[in-house]
């Protein structure tokens, strides 16, 4: 018998190991990157045909695989290199956006290697955070997930932000010739329809996929689970510190559309000359203009109340109980808030545009200066629970009455933000290699210490528990405690805290009556607050 020479042999093992990320969607075939041994990611497949030239600002088009196909020319496409990134906005840190492509319109998917049709494995579907401003899924990358846990499918999507996702002016309602409302929500949903049609090519199951997301994300998570037309899409719902951005009408948004109309040079003498001049116009020209305009709340490119997506506000629909009843994970960190200016009442303000004079003076009943150590601690506390953390409270306590609802409170600070506080996406840190995002689409991912990594892999457990069971404790590590399941009379949640490489730090505890007091507060406020 003759004998194969080592380089014949090596040969053979990288075409058995590239050939073994090659996957099949019956349009096309694509080559993705072994990450690790058992983990192939395929980075950037389109979902839906590119929103460029006169699709900019229309609903999004399902894709069109015979396009896709005949672009192949049967060859395998090479999905191993990240895709350019949805084009970014300002942080608002003094910073230009503009960064990015339109043709952004893809999914990175992560899957154990090996996977193939009929495993019917859970999917994970993540929606990133940013303000619906800026964001680039490779920021937050899942390859160590799926060598953590071999037995999941995991999907990134990216979507059409600030301007180019959240363009609005009234007469797009009524005549979708002009534009269409809320095109970067309309994506997401794609990207949902997409993976319904072609997971099961990786190994995954559509009739057991969950959504999560993270700030805006989970704010994208929360519009999808009181969406009427979402049905079937997904089965299960993680959201991660809620945006609980304004969503104003339409009407409200249209100075904002005339600003930059303006600033872009496109003020036509008609509403249709205007777009056609927008639709022409470059990037160069368009994200300065977005910038500009860059101060929060209404004067920002946030999704709408369109009456048709977005039929109801979230908090409204949540608390008549219009919502998808199925498991929920829904948290928030410890000390977050989104504003940082000299006081409470200038924070809820220029947050919440709507908050009246009395409205105002009730917030400070609700939360007394005298209450604090200082203003300081007023400001994080009064605008941190109407921004973000009462959304725990208002979801857990609506979803808990119809089904399986964890409910937790993130505990250990980022390592590398110079704070002692547990701020806003501090749990992003730990869970995603370290990752600091910087401007522009950017991210640095910061080295982990053991017991770092240990507790990164007991939060994977529970989160991909869930995805696998409905239940955070079925996979959950053996050292980590067991996460009580929520209900409004025993208020248990579990608090996620770093310990050692041995023993879990995280414990579980009833939430203080006076932050549910309060948060009963802060909800009787949506119609003010516009979420």
């Amino acid at each position: 018998m003759k004998l194969l020479s080592l380089a014949s042999v090596l040969s053979l093992i990288c075409f058995a190991t590239a050939d073994s990320a090659v996957i099949d969607l019956g349009y096309a075939k694509y080559r993705g990157n072994q990450s690790y041994p058992n983990t192939v990611a395929y980075l950037g497949l389109p979902y839906a045909e590119p929103p460029v030239g006169d699709l900019r600002w229309r609903a999004t088009l399902p894709l069109n695989t015979s396009r896709v196909s005949q672009q192949a020319h049967d060859a395998v496409v090479d999905a191993t290199k990240d895709p350019e990134f949805c084009i970014q906005g300002t942080t608002g840190s003094g910073d230009a956006g503009g960064a990015g492509s339109e043709d952004c319109l893809k999914v990175n998917v992560y899957a154990p290697a090996g996977a193939k049709k009929g495993d019917k494995l859970p999917v994970l579907v993540y929606i990133h955070g940013g303000g619906y401003v800026y964001g680039n899924p490779v920021n937050w990358p899942f390859d160590h997930w799926i060598n953590q846990v071999p037995e999941v499918v995991i999907v990134s999507v990216y979507y059409r932000l600030d301007s180019f996702g959240f363009l609005t002016h009234p007469a797009f309602a009524t005549d979708s010739s002009l534009g269409d409302l809320n095109v970067g929500i309309q994506d997401q949903t794609e990207a949902l329809r997409w993976v319904q049609k072609n997971i099961d090519s990786f190994g995954g199951n559509p009739n057991q996929v969950t959504i999560n997301g993270q700030s805006a994300g989970a704010s994208s998570v929360e519009i999808h689970l009181v969406a009427p037309q979402q049905e079937g899409l997904f089965h299960g719902a993680i959201a991660q510190s809620v945006y609980r951005t304004p969503l104003p009408t339409p009407e409200q948004q249209e100075d904002l559309f005339n600003f930059y109309a303006d600033k872009a040079g496109c003020s036509e003498e008609t509403l249709k000359g205007t777009m056609a001049c927008l639709r022409k116009a470059d990037v160069s020209a368009l994200a300065p203009a977005q910038d500009a305009s860059f101060n929060g709340s209404f004067n920002a490119y946030h999704p709408v109340l369109d009456g048709k997506i977005i039929s109801q506000r979230p908090t409204a629909a949540i608390l008549s109980g219009n919502i998808h009843p199925i498991p929920l994970i829904v948290g928030a960190t410890s000390n977050e808030t989104l504003s940082f200016t000299v006081d409470m009442d200038t924070g809820l303000k220029a947050f919440f545009p709507l908050l009246s004079p009395t409205d105002l003076d009730q917030f400070n009943e609700v939360y007394p200066l005298s209450a604090f150590p200082n203003a300081s601690d007023q400001l994080r506390l009064g605008t941190g629970e109407s921004e973000l953390k009462c959304a725990v409270e208002i979801m857990g306590d609506a979803w808990s009455q119809r089904t399986n609802t964890y409910v937790y409170r993130y505990n250990t600070a980022n390592p590398t933000g110079g704070s002692s506080l547990v701020e806003h996406a501090a749990e992003n840190w730990m869970m995603f290699k370290g990752s600091n995002t910087g401007f522009n689409g950017s991210t640095t991912f910061s080295p982990m210490t053991p017991s770092e990594d240990a507790f990164a892999e007991e939060l994977i457990a529970y989160w991909l528990s869930f995805v696998r069971a409905g239940n955070p404790n079925t996979f959950k590590l053996p050292r980590s405690p067991t996460w009580p399941a929520y209900a409004h009379a025993s208020g248990q949640r579990i608090v996620l805290t770093e310990g050692s490489t041995t023993v879990s730090g995280s414990t579980a505890e009833r939430i203080p009556s006076d932050e549910v007091q309060r948060c009963t507060f802060v909800a009787s406020k949506f119609v003010v607050e516009q979420n």
